[in-house]
């Protein structure tokens, strides 16, 4: 091909030169349809990446409404939840301690009678004048004239009643003091009574003072959750965040626990379902354990949902009272039972590490054989202490599930804006630069005509020169 386009005149570089010329004339007069079928084509690639780009964030924004709405649903919840416990709170203190209020107000009511009756008994009474006061005013008005021989007897008889009425009173005093001071040692126990009661009084009031303020806390978040406030919004989207990030954490944790208890059980249920047997190209000794740890978990779940500590089946939680107890019982006796048998696979598994312990022994020709076992015992009730321990504390599992679960909705709405939007804007920006790149493949196109547009613009120009010379020789 090449031969025959330079071969169509007896010089090659001439044949270059004309299929040059024709080639630049070509494109020279199909310049114009070419620049509309760039721009064109441009253009229409341009429009179609905008249109997919106000599409997809026509879906990011109904994505973000359907996330906000489960975010304020969760969040509303959780908080209505709350609230009841802090009501139910409230409730159980009013109940105990402030439902005998009546008895209490009469058993203080008793208690301050009883210490102003003792108060008023307590009083001191000033003691009355002694006689020998009359007798003093008597002598005083004798007249002088009745002689003075019978003042004498009377003044020596005025101090004997003196001294007698003192001692009189003396004893009297002393007998009035003591039940007096006895009255007030009987009202310090009621003293103290009214202090601890009204000490406890004053602990439940301040307990109910703080309870109610944290109820209006939440009733203040709650309102901000129901009227839909952006505040709200994001903290319950960091919040679920954060709960994530942290029951995946827990469930990593129970997920090596799981590993450790199927550890346990998987020996020994080769022993009695048979170390050779396959089912779709696994053990089934390893799917018979898997099996009883994944009925562990559920019997669990079921148990946390009897108890309404989670709620991950509403219909769980709707049973009446006495069907879920019965339902609590039913399942602790069988995760109880479940227990049992991994501690028993557990001591199995050790009696059969004894065994090939003891066989090595033998065929290594070790005479005392007895002494292998020594201290199993130890390693055996770890085993079995672990077999019975783990599917107790794997039923905890359901509290970070149940987090992991409603929080997976938000993580999975904000990772899919996150997408959307970033496609939104991958589709804006390559909308862009096709239609940039149409006016590049425009200019591409006119560089290869560089000549005969430079002379198609000289001809412009002089020709434009022309017609303002003509025009100025016209006027």
């Amino acid at each position: 091909m090449m031969n025959f386009v330079l071969n169509i005149t007896p010089w090659p570089v001439l044949s270059a030169l004309l299929w040059i010329v024709l080639a630049v004339a070509t494109l020279y007069f199909a310049r114009p349809t070419a620049h509309k079928l760039i721009l064109a084509a441009g253009g229409s690639l341009h429009k179609m990446f905008r249109i997919a780009s106000v599409s997809v964030a026509s879906a990011e924004k109904g994505l973000a409404a359907r996330n906000r709405e489960v975010l304020l649903a969760a969040g509303r919840e959780a908080k209505e939840r709350i609230v009841e416990r802090e009501f139910d709170r409230i409730n159980e203190t009013v109940r105990k301690d402030l439902a005998n209020y009546s008895a209490l107000h009469r058993s203080l009511s008793e208690s301050i009678g009883r210490i102003e009756q003792d108060h008023t008994d307590a009083v001191d009474v000033p003691p009355d004048p002694p006689g020998w006061v009359n007798a003093i005013k008597a002598v005083a008005n004798i007249d002088s004239r009745e002689g003075r021989v019978g003042i004498g007897n009377v003044l020596s008889d005025i101090h004997k009643s003196l001294v007698k009425a003192h001692k009189e009173a003396m004893v009297m005093y002393r007998e009035a003091s003591s039940k007096r001071h006895e009255l007030l040692r009987k009202m310090r126990p009621e003293w103290r009574q009214i202090e601890q009661t009204l000490g406890k009084v004053g602990k439940n009031v301040d307990s109910l003072i703080s309870r109610s303020v944290t109820i209006d806390r939440h009733m203040q978040e709650y309102e901000d959750i129901v009227k839909g406030e952006d505040r709200a919004v994001s903290v319950l989207s960091s919040s679920s965040l954060v709960y994530f990030f942290v029951s995946t954490g827990v469930l990593i944790i129970a997920l090596g626990g799981a590993t450790i208890n199927f550890s346990l059980i998987a020996r020994p249920m080769a022993e009695m379902v048979g170390g050779t047997s396959m089912i779709g190209g696994f053990k089934t000794a390893d799917i018979a354990a898997l099996v009883i740890i994944l009925v562990e978990i559920s019997m669990g779940l079921f148990l946390m949902e009897s108890l309404r500590i989670t709620r991950l089946f509403p219909v769980i939680g709707a049973l009446p009272d006495k069907t879920r107890v019965r339902m609590v019982y039913i399942t602790f006796t069988m995760l109880f039972l479940l227990a049992s048998v991994e501690a028993g696979l557990a001591y199995m598994r050790e009696v059969l590490l004894h065994d090939e312990l003891a066989t090595s022994a033998l065929l290594r020709g070790d005479g005392d054989v007895t002494g292998v076992g020594n201290f199993m015992w130890i390693t055996t009730a770890a085993q079995m202490g672990m077999g019975f321990i783990l599917p107790f504390a794997l039923t905890f599992v359901a509290i970070p599930l149940e987090t992991f679960v409603h929080s997976l909705r938000t993580v999975i709405g904000l990772l899919a804006i996150g997408i959307l939007r970033f496609m939104s804007l991958a589709l804006r920006l390559s909308g862009s630069a096709f239609r940039y790149l149409g006016v590049l493949l425009t200019q591409l196109y006119d560089l290869p005509l560089f000549i005969p547009l430079w002379w198609a613009a000289r001809e412009s120009s002089a020709a434009k020169q022309n017609d303002t010379s003509l025009s100025e020789l016209q006027s």
